[in-house]
């Protein structure tokens, strides 16, 4: 099930808000329900995957209690600790990348003369890069005391579960929300501006980022690509996924209101960046402050010398890389950002562009974001390798090239194009917006609500594009 369609716009969420709303105002029984409605949600795609998502559940939640047991020794909380992480971890090494280890352990075997291993066909499970993510938060902050253990388990599953945010994120950490699974406030302004930012992500989703999908599509699909084409494609794709992921995110966070949470924004800006490092306070926030403090501080962070920062910076975009997916093009994509940063930090956490215009440090750090991007959707390295040619005039254009490019460059596509690329550097986003309703404004999101629910008609299937991740 996804939030950009019919049935859960007109069936599934009116008639969860309707119960939950005529629930006893305890946040037990509405805890209850809100897991009921989530597992129904997560089960809509494979009831095997609720399965596995209860059980990671039932092992952080064991493992929270164990540490926060009375008397608990110091052995026996670093056990449950470890236990929680190397479950959540394992299962997430298994099916996210042991088909990516397989293949190339069998071409390094290969190289050897030995014959390969068979690889595993293991589907990947919706989310799970997200809800395993937020089990470690879970039993990290409990551990380090940073956070109290769940009431009940139903109130832990519910914080893993919760539809708004669990296949893609932003992803919630349990001391951000502990207190609001024990008491939340119902107002009826949280509420309205929850369904103001819900309909702005939606609106987002479908009238900006799936027509440009088709563009970004034709291009790093095209078997010859001309230099024209090979940049709007990149564009496309570069406000292609901002609007689908920052829509969702959107989405996330208003219905998270409408229900009596407040999430985390997950993005500021991040096509407004003067520098790599400034594009990681705005992108993806949810999981670069994820990765900071779970990783990149545990490490070091930047206490421990110079080099030794550099190795943190470079460890963590690098896995951060490879927690979009296992493929090589990850990898490199982490690491490119990597030396962005550690360049960025040897110049004193600034870029080397520092002395220009600050409009001119915005554009030179979106060419490098843009470049980043080619890494990020390209499926195999020789593609992206293929695709920078294109960029740089060198491709294999061909007879059906200017074919293409006529496609692409349709005047819809390029009405969609502009208008993302404007709102991109808008003064106020979509959550500054939304801050605070005012009859003009309902003015404004009544149509586009509308507009979105009728170009639904005329698009396909277009999930979400961090659902794959």
């Amino acid at each position: 099930m996804v939030f950009t369609s019919y049935f859960f716009v007109f069936y599934f969420l009116p008639a969860v808000l309707a119960v939950y709303y005529a629930l006893p105002r305890s946040t037990a029984w509405r805890n209850a329900w809100l897991l009921a409605a989530s597992t129904l949600f997560y089960g809509w795609w494979n009831p095997w995957f609720v399965g596995l998502m209860l059980g990671v559940s039932a092992v952080n939640y064991a493992c929270g209690r164990a540490m926060a047991a009375a008397g608990a020794s110091g052995r026996r909380r670093r056990a449950a600790v470890v236990t929680a992480v190397a479950v959540s971890l394992g299962l997430l090494v298994l099916f996210k990348y042991a088909g990516f280890l397989q293949v190339n352990a069998n071409r390094l075997l290969a190289l050897a003369g030995v014959p390969g291993v068979r690889v595993w066909e293991i589907v990947l499970p919706v989310g799970i890069s997200f809800y395993t993510f937020q089990a470690l938060s879970y039993a990290v902050d409990v551990y380090r005391r940073d956070a109290p253990p769940a009431r009940t388990f139903a109130d832990f599953a519910c914080y893993i579960a919760l539809f708004p945010q669990m296949i893609a994120g932003p992803i919630v950490r349990y001391g951000d929300v502990a207190q609001q699974l024990r008491v939340r406030e119902h107002l009826p302004e949280r509420f309205a501006t929850g369904v103001a930012l819900f309909i702005l992500g939606f609106a987002k989703k479908v009238l900006l980022a799936n027509p440009l999908g088709p563009v970004a599509d034709a291009a790093f699909g095209a078997q010859a690509l001309g230099a024209q084409a090979a940049w709007l494609g990149l564009a496309a794709y570069a406000l292609q996924i901002y609007f689908d992921f920052s829509g969702y995110s959107d989405m996330a966070v208003g219905l998270g209101r409408m229900f009596g949470f407040e999430f985390m924004r997950n993005f500021d800006a991040p096509y407004r960046a003067e520098s790599i490092t400034d594009f990681w306070r705005r992108w993806h926030i949810s999981l670069s402050t994820f990765l900071r403090d779970y990783l990149y501080v545990p490490l070091g962070g930047n206490r421990r010398g110079t080099g030794r920062t550099y190795a943190n910076l470079a460890i963590v975009m690098l896995l951060g890389g490879l927690w979009h997916g296992a493929n090589w093009t990850f990898v490199v994509w982490g690491a490119y950002h990597g030396a962005l940063l550690i360049a960025e930090r040897w110049a004193g956490r600034k870029p080397f562009y520092q002395r220009l215009p600050h409009a001119a440090r915005v554009g030179l750090t979106g060419v490098l974001v843009l470049f980043s991007w080619v890494w990020f959707r390209a499926e195999t390295l020789p593609d992206a390798l293929a695709y920078f040619s294109a960029l740089f005039g060198a491709g294999c254009a061909d007879g059906s090239t200017a074919l293409l490019l006529a496609q692409m460059a349709a005047p819809g596509k390029l009405l969609a194009l502009a208008v993302a690329g404007l709102l991109v550097f808008a003064p106020r986003q979509s959550h500054a917006w939304a801050s605070e309703l005012t009859w003009p404004k309902v003015a404004v999101l009544a149509p586009a609500f509308a507009w979105s629910l009728a170009a639904l008609f005329t698009q396909t299937l277009n999930p979400f594009l961090y659902f794959q991740f």
